[in-house]
């Protein structure tokens, strides 16, 4: 079984996601510094931090939560859980993601407010792009601002001990992403699914005392991505879509 197709490097290992990231510094209403609150919704991620220091702030059905972010900390969490990268000081951060490729396909949505999490808005206010169609850090601070005020509400409202707004953006999250669902599939299929059973099929051929497989192993590289992009929670070089962009071995 082969778990990429002939025009991409091989998946990284456990077909996870990888980004650099630093964080945004941009103030916020709230007197903090940083991105935009989000929710992934079937992808776990983690943050390896690798310089700088910062707080994770988070939200979930068992209450809001903060973690310290300091050079050799890693910190993880699931699908539903809502996070903000908080940059208390130059906060460089790895980011790993599982179900690579599934970010970049929609994974992902911002704590806007009610109004705008609908088909016909969503879309507009979480863009990046400018009127010529090119990123814009001001469309990405706008963006930021409109998810940290959509998430200062639901952490008022759950620390009063009322959950039905979370609730109620679980449930807008969902219907946002439902277009994409048969595409997820797909990618988790062809990906983690794939480098598993592969895994798998390795073991069951040495148990059979064929080792053929150790014959067909590569090395690869990517060097760091020269182009940064405007993230939900920073500045972004992203492995993952480098990986995908094609293989170029050395």
């Amino acid at each position: 079984m082969s778990a990429v197709g002939a025009d991409t490097y091989p998946e990284f290992p456990g077909a996870v996601g990888i980004s650099e990231l630093t964080a945004y510094s941009w103030p916020t209403a709230d007197d903090e510094h940083g991105g935009s609150p989000h929710m992934h919704l079937t992808c776990t991620e983690a943050y390896a931090v690798i310089g700088g220091r910062g707080r994770l702030q988070t939200l979930t059905h068992t209450g809001p939560s903060v973690q310290e972010l300091n050079p050799g900390d890693v910190v993880w969490f699931t699908p539903g859980t809502i996070h903000r990268a908080i940059n208390d000081g130059d906060l460089h951060v790895l980011v790993i993601m599982q179900n690579g490729g599934l970010p970049e396909a929609g994974d992902a949505v911002m704590t806007f407010p009610p109004e705008y999490l609908s088909a016909d808005r969503y879309g507009a206010v979480a863009s990046v792009l400018d009127d010529g169609g090119n990123p814009s850090e001001e469309r990405a601070r706008a963006r930021r601002d409109l998810a940290v005020e959509g998430f200062c509400e639901l952490l008022r409202r759950c620390e009063a001990g009322d959950y039905s707004a979370l609730d109620h953006f679980h449930r807008q999250a969902a219907a946002l992403v439902a277009p994409h669902l048969d595409n997820w599939q797909k990618l988790v299929e062809q990906g983690a699914a794939a480098v598993a059973a592969e895994a798998l099929e390795q073991i069951d051929a040495l148990r059979a005392a064929d080792a053929g497989h150790l014959k067909r192993a590569t090395v690869n590289r990517i060097a760091s991505p020269p182009q940064t992009t405007l993230g939900m929670c920073g500045f972004l070089h992203a492995y993952d879509v480098a990986r995908r962009s094609g293989p170029q071995r050395r």
